[in-house]
């Protein structure tokens, strides 16, 4: 459901909202609140809160106070950022170098979400992950690939807004084959950088990434659904995931050695 805060992990609440399709398909959006071990709240991406959902998140955040960040990691995901800033303005600020150039009038930190050193101040709590063989942003500003992924390690919550993409939506959607699945967003074939070796360290990052977070619990997934894990089940959605994208790298492969 959108417009609600659900908690779907302990310390993870989903903010579910809308974002349609030409106007009309609702393929939905996302941003996450979480608990961090020191007491403190931040936002993973940004979202405009409709009312009832601001007065449920500043309840738990003491009207905003122990909001200490707003980290906003899909770089094409800017139409919610200056709502949210504006909302809980003393709360830290940080995006990819696109937030920055789109945005240049908010107060961005200087260490962006695809920088390693994101984790110097959140890695207590988070893990990120930043794909491989793929730009974070593409020249082609239609192929909206790749972001920064983040595993909540006390929850066993992944937030991912597109690299992977799992949607849940009615009938007649509910007829194709990737609804209820877990997949590289369609776009991989377009993303993958033109050069030698792209597509194998695009298949590495993956497979690393499978292992790397084998105990995840749940995936906050984009566009509109979450899917809870089977013990050590991500790795192996992660290996059908490649599978059936094995056809682009294999292209690519071809093309660019």
């Amino acid at each position: 459901m959108t417009g609600r805060l659900t908690e779907i992990g302990e310390g993870f609440w989903r903010v579910s909202g809308n974002f349609k399709l030409g106007g009309v398909i609702n393929l939905g959006t996302q941003a996450s609140l979480v608990h961090l071990a020191d007491g403190n709240y931040v936002f993973l991406d940004s979202y405009t809160l409709p009312d009832d959902v601001k007065r449920e998140v500043d309840l738990l955040t003491d009207g905003g106070r122990r909001l200490t960040a707003i980290l906003n990691l899909h770089p094409f995901h800017t139409l919610h950022c200056e709502w949210m800033h504006n909302a809980y303005p003393d709360a830290r600020l940080y995006g990819t170098a696109r937030h920055n150039r789109k945005l240049p009038q908010l107060p961005w930190q200087d260490t962006l979400c695809e920088d390693a050193e994101l984790a110097d101040k959140f890695g207590v709590d988070f893990d990120f992950k930043v794909p491989a063989g793929v730009p974070l942003v593409c020249d082609d500003e239609n192929v909206h690939f790749s972001s920064v992924l983040a595993l909540h390690r006390s929850s066993g919550t992944i937030h991912v807004d597109d690299t992977l993409v799992y949607l849940d939506m009615g009938f007649p959607l509910s007829l194709l084959a990737m609804i209820r699945r877990l997949d590289f967003h369609p776009t991989l074939a377009k993303a993958l950088e033109p050069r030698a070796g792209a597509a194998d360290a695009f298949r590495e990052w993956a497979i690393a990434l499978g292992t790397d977070w084998a105990q995840a619990k749940r995936i906050a997934a984009a566009h509109n659904a979450v899917l809870e894990l089977e013990t050590e089940e991500f790795p192996t959605l992660v290996g059908e995931a490649l599978g059936r994208v094995k056809p682009v790298l294999e292209s690519h492969r071809s093309e660019y050695g």
